[in-house]
């Protein structure tokens, strides 16, 4: 091979290592807002919800792969906080302290509130008191009252337990920090694993409440929510100090909607992902108009999808 030959082998060959590390469209692996692979973290209060994006975003971009954990709150946060990920769902914002911190690391996160979400109280199916006010559950949570007889109509009897899905939950957090002013839980107060074990948990308990989020029992288009609502009861709950069926809420989607369901939070995401990779494109995605209508199907409220709510009128004309 010639000089003149040689040369023009060197300079093609330059060519081809150079767009290949800057991810050419042959590059099916590399990390692009639509493929490649990425390990993000879920609050497991929100799994019915984000499986569903999950799944929806795969089957549209066939090369995206996205992991999803689905953990405590505390662990999503630590995992974002220690870079094991740049994605996480959760149902708060940021500290100021946290984010500090990430801009010491020249980390600048992106938060997009994505829905509405509510915290259900649910009971055995066999237990005819469901309706509770915000604060008969505060006391109970406390410990200021801890019988049935107390709260309700004397349907129940006994003790009240009060069962969460796990110690470092959102849903323990929430509660804190809305209801209990500072104070700590009551010894009836336990902890489990997860919200199926929950749900579980009620299903065999006639004494018990249990605390879990709603998109666990929301989707009645979905075979495994409605095998859960099979199993136990919603509470209604009311801002009034004496709740009765006209001014108790169930967490349905449009009182979700109107706030008028007292035990409302919002879900975010939260992303440190300074490449716009895969973490921002699926975090794009939730917020888009795809996303939002997983979103409104699953039975919690879109914070971007425009949403009708209509008042029936019951009355019969005369």
């Amino acid at each position: 091979m010639n000089k003149r030959n040689i040369a023009v082998a060197l300079i093609f060959s330059t060519i081809a290592v150079l767009l290949q590390s800057c991810g050419g469209s042959s590059n099916k692996t590399g990390d692009t807002p639509t493929s490649g692979s990425a390990t993000i973290f879920v609050d497991q209060t929100f799994e019915p919800i984000i499986s569903q994006e999950v799944a929806v975003f795969e089957g549209i971009y066939t090369n995206a792969e996205l992991k999803a954990n689905y953990v405590s709150e505390t662990r999503a946060l630590n995992a974002l906080l220690k870079d094991s990920t740049r994605l996480i769902v959760t149902s708060r914002m940021l500290t100021s302290k946290e984010t500090e911190f990430f801009k010491s690391k020249k980390l600048f996160p992106r938060i997009s509130r994505i829905a509405t979400d509510g915290i259900a109280l649910i009971v055995n199916s066999q237990n005819k008191d469901t309706l509770i006010s915000v604060d008969q559950l505060r006391k109970l949570l406390i410990g200021e009252v801890d019988s049935w007889s107390q709260i309700g109509t004397g349907a129940g009897s006994g003790k009240v337990k009060i069962i969460f899905d796990n110690q470092t939950s959102s849903t323990v957090r929430y509660l804190l920090d809305s209801l209990c002013q500072g104070k700590d839980l009551s010894a009836q107060v336990s902890a489990l694993t997860k919200n199926e074990d929950v749900i579980d948990y009620i299903s065999k308990t006639s004494n018990a409440i249990g605390i879990i989020g709603v998109s666990w029992i929301s989707n009645r288009k979905d075979s495994t929510c409605m095998s859960f609502l099979d199993k136990i009861r919603v509470m209604a709950v009311s801002y009034a100090s004496k709740p009765s069926s006209n001014n108790s809420y169930q967490p349905y989607q449009a009182y979700l909607a109107t706030r008028d369901y007292p035990l409302c939070r919002n879900i975010y995401t939260i992303t440190t992902d300074p490449s716009s990779g895969l973490p921002t494109g699926f975090a794009s995605f939730v917020s888009g108009e795809k996303g939002q209508r997983i979103i409104l199907r699953a039975g919690v409220f879109p914070a971007t999808q425009p949403v009708r709510v209509i008042q029936v009128n019951n009355e019969y004309p005369q």
